[in-house]
């Protein structure tokens, strides 16, 4: 869909500046750019004219997502810069590299997270009457969610260890749906064993349970031992007792 703004200045160039800031961009790539007025200084004030221009360009999902997040980063003071690439998931990848963009990170991605919500009301916040399909938008900042996707499985496989090992079920602190995912996804390679969630909306919990109980009762009737009872003693054999009459046979 083609969309369109118009800026004014008191020059061209600076009413170019004021599109690009309104677009959140640095360039003009791939858009058509008019020049409606030149301005005039005038006399005094008097008669002058202000410069105006105006941008077509073509509305994709990401440019509103770009803005928001351009717009936020300079409210914030925060120097960093912002790509968009394809997503693996069919969807688009906006990822936030510079010095101090680790700010948006919080504790465990909680503060990412949340940008990545507000992001992806910016980008789908359309006119419904458009029918446009929903475009889902990942959000990362200097590559911290591949290194939390592994920290996370090789979680997923130490816990899975130690439920094997002390014949227990293990049970992991509260996880956002994407880190949960990554949880059942890991486990699923390990045999013996299996994941379940319990708990609701942002107290979801994930449950490594064991899976073959022939072999967990094995191990602890072999941990408890026999069961006692009473010991079964030998009855002592019986004698014949002897008689006058067995002397009297072995005499003859």
């Amino acid at each position: 869909m083609i969309k369109e703004i118009t800026a004014t200045g008191k020059t061209v160039e600076e009413a170019y500046a004021k599109a690009k800031e309104q677009l959140g961009v640095d360039s003009f790539d791939g858009m058509n750019c008019t020049v409606l007025e030149i301005g005039k200084k005038g006399f005094l004030g008097i008669g002058s004219v202000l410069a105006k221009v105006k941008v077509e360009y073509q509305m994709t999902p990401e440019d509103p997502a770009l803005f928001f997040i351009n717009t936020l980063l300079k409210n914030m003071n925060i120097e960093a810069n912002v790509e968009v690439s394809e997503n693996e998931e069919r969807g688009k990848l906006i990822n936030i590299t510079g010095n101090d963009a680790g700010i948006l990170i919080g504790h465990h991605g909680e503060t990412l997270d949340s940008l990545q919500y507000l992001t992806n009301l910016a980008a789908n916040k359309i006119d419904k009457s458009e029918g446009k399909q929903r475009t889902k938008i990942t959000v990362d900042i200097e590559n911290y969610r591949a290194k939390r996707e592994k920290t996370l499985r090789a979680l997923a496989r130490r816990m899975a260890e130690k439920a094997l090992k002390y014949r227990r079920s293990i049970m992991l602190e509260p996880m956002n749906p994407y880190e949960r995912r990554i949880i059942h996804s890991e486990i699923q390679n390990i045999e013996g064993v299996s994941t379940n969630s319990v708990g609701s909306e942002n107290n979801r919990k994930i449950v490594i349970y064991l899976t073959d109980k022939a072999d967990e009762k094995k191990a602890k009737a072999l941990k408890t031992g026999p069961k006692k009872g009473k010991r079964r003693t030998a009855k002592p054999a019986e004698t014949k007792q002897k008689t006058a009459f067995d002397d009297f046979d072995d005499e003859e």
